[in-house]
C-alpha cells in the first residue's frame, strides 16, 4: 500500500497530468517503463501479502476458540458469519467514503487511509501477541500430502485385507497433541495402502523408519478429508461467476436507465453493488441470532442448516439471480429499443436493478460463509489454511471461467452482420441471453452439487473411549 500510495504522490512515479486541450490534441504522455515496473510491484507485493493473510487469519481465530466446550464450537459459528458481515461492512465503506475522497479530494490521501489503517490494524495485532493460542509447526504439509501418494504407489500390489482383525496390518501409531483421531475409512481405498505395514518397515521402538514408504492411518486419513471436499469445491466455482458478472454489464444497463430517485437525485450506476453489500450485513445477523436459533430448536441441528444445506441456498439464489437479471434486461431492452432510436434512455428506473443485487446478496451471505466453514471445519486441523485458501482459489477460478465464457460469446455471436450478444451498446446486444446461459449453467451445476452434497461424508473422529 505504501509503494501504491507513492505512485500517486511522488511526481516522478506517475504519468504527467494531460489538460483537456493535450486529450484533444491526442499529445498526453504515457507512463514510463520504471513508472509502470513501481505501480506493478506494489500490486506484487500487495497480492503476496493478502495471499498470506487470506488463508491464515480465519485458522489462525478458530485456534483461539476452545472446540472442546459447547460455547467454543457455538462461537465459531457466530465467528464465520461476523467475519464476512464486518468485511462486507469494510468493503462498503471502501466503495463510497474512499473512492469519494480518491474522485474529490485527491488520489494520495484515497490512497493513504488504507495504508494508515493496515498500519493500525498491525499494531493492534502484535499487542495481543502475549495472549494469543499458538499451534506449533509440525513439518510441511504439502510432504505430508506427497508422502500419501509416493508409499500407496509403493505398495500398489500389496492386498488390502477386507474383513477380520485389522489390528497389527495398519500403522497406527497415537496421536500427539491431543488432536482429534480420524478412523481408518473405505473412502479412496487405493490409499489404505499407504499405512500397511511390511517387512523392515519399523525401528524397533515401533516407530515409522520411512515416512514415504509408510503413513499413518491418520495421515491418510488426512488427505482423504482434502480429496473428499474437491467435489463440493468444483460445484462451488460456477456459483461465483454471477458475482463477477453482475459488477460489470448491470453498470452499462444503468446507463440507459432512468437514474433518477427523486427529482433532483441521480443513482449513481456504480452504487448499485452496495444493495448487494446491504443485503449481505442484514442477512447474515438476522440468519445468526433469529433464523438460527429457531431452526435448532425445531431440528436439533446445531446452527439449523448444515454447512452443504447452506450452500446449496447459495446455489439456488446464484441461479435466481442470473434469471432475475435476465428477465429485467430483456424487458429493459424492449422499452428501449421501442422508442426507436437505441441510444435514447429508456423511462425504466434503475430500481428495476436492485432485486437481482438483493438475491445477488443472499447468494454470497449463504455461499461464502457456508463455504468458509464447510472447508475450515471438514479440514483436518494441520490443513485448515489449506482449506481457507480453497475458496479465494474457488473465487479466482470462476473469475478466470467467466472471462472464457464471454470469450467464447463473443467468438459465436455477431456474425453475418448480427449485434455481438455482449456488444459495448448494450440496447443492440442481447445481454440477456448470456445471463440465461450462465443460468442454465447453474440449474445443471447444481444437480451435480445435489448429488455431490448427499454422497458426501462429513468427517468423524474416534471416541477417547475407543482409543483406550
Amino acid at each position: 500500500m505504501i509503494i501504491i500510495m507513492l505512485t500517486a504522490w511522488v511526481p516522478h512515479f506517475h504519468p504527467s497530468p494531460c489538460s483537456l486541450q493535450q486529450q484533444q490534441l491526442g499529445t498526453c504522455k504515457g507512463h514510463t517503463n520504471l513508472q509502470l515496473g513501481i505501480l506493478l510491484s506494489g500490486f506484487f507485493w500487495l497480492a503476496i501479502g493478502t495471499g498470506g493473510i487470506n488463508p491464515c487469519s480465519i485458522p489462525f481465530a478458530i485456534d483461539q476458540f476452545d472446540m472442546t466446550t459447547v460455547e467454543g464450537r457455538q462461537g465459531t459459528r457466530s465467528f464465520y458469519n461476523f467475519y464476512y458481515v464486518i468485511q462486507t461492512v469494510l468493503l462498503l465503506i471502501n466503495v463510497t467514503l474512499v473512492v469519494k475522497i480518491q474522485d474529490s479530494f485527491s488520489w494520495t490521501l484515497g490512497f493513504a487511509l488504507p495504508c494508515l489503517f493496515m498500519v493500525v490494524a498491525i499494531v493492534f495485532y502484535f499487542a495481543g501477541a502475549k495472549v494469543y493460542a499458538y499451534v506449533e509447526p509440525e513439518g510441511s504439509i504439502f510432504s505430508r500430502i506427497a508422502q500419501v501418494f509416493v508409499a500407496a504407489k509403493c505398495k500398489r500390489h500389496v492386498h488390502i485385507p477386507d474383513k477380520g482383525d485389522t489390528s497389527g496390518v495398519f500403522y497406527d501409531p497415537p496421536i500427539e497433541n491431543m488432536e482429534p483421531k480420524f478412523p481408518l475409512t473405505k473412502e479412496f481405498r487405493c490409499l489404505n495402502k499407504a499405512a500397511i505395514m511390511v517387512e523392515n518397515e519399523l525401528n524397533d521402538d515401533g516407530s515409522n523408519n520411512n515416512p514415504w514408504r509408510l503413513c499413518s492411518i491418520q495421515q491418510v486419513e488426512e488427505l482423504k478429508c482434502i480429496l473428499k471436499m474437491m467435489p463440493i469445491w468444483v460445484t462451488g466455482i460456477i456459483t461465483y461467476i454471477p458475482t463477477g458478472q453482475l459488477s460489470i454489464f448491470p453498470m452499462s444497463q444503468a446507463m440507459k436507465m432512468d437514474k433518477h430517485l427523486t427529482q433532483n437525485f441521480e443513482i449513481p450506476p456504480g452504487w448499485m453493488i452496495i444493495v448487494t453489500m446491504l443485503t449481505i450485513a442484514i442477512v447474515i445477523p438476522f440468519y445468526d441470532k433469529v433464523i438460527s436459533p429457531t431452526l435448532t430448536k425445531m431440528t436439533n441441528q446445531d446452527g439449523g442448516l448444515t454447512n452443504l444445506q447452506r450452500i446449496g441456498l447459495g446455489h439456488f439464489f446464484a441461479i435466481l439471480t442470473m434469471v432475475i437479471a435476465g428477465l429485467v434486461e430483456q424487458r429493459r431492452r424492449v422499452s428501449s429499443t421501442s422508442l426507436g432510436e437505441s441510444y435514447e434512455i429508456t423511462q425504466m428506473s434503475i430500481m428495476w436493478l436492485v432485486p437481482q443485487f438483493i438475491t445477488l446478496g443472499f447468494n454470497q451471505a449463504f455461499s461464502i460463509v457456508g463455504h468458509t466453514e464447510f472447508f475450515n471445519k471438514e479440514s483436518p486441523d494441520k490443513m485448515r489454511s489449506i482449506g481457507n485458501s480453497l475458496l479465494s482459489l474457488q473465487t479466482a477460478v470462476a473469475s478466470n471461467l467467466s472471462t472464457f465464457i464471454v470469450n467464447i460469446i463473443h467468438s459465436f455471436s455477431g456474425k453475418q452482420g448480427e449485434p455481438d450478444w455482449l456488444d459495448s451498446d448494450v440496447n443492440k446486444g442481447k445481454l440477456e441471453y448470456f445471463y440465461f446461459i450462465v443460468a442454465g449453467l447453474g440449474v445443471l451445476n447444481f444437480g451435480w452439487f445435489l448429488f455431490c452434497a448427499c454422497r458426501y461424508r462429513y468427517k468423524t473422529f474416534v471416541k477417547i473411549e475407543d482409543i483406550r
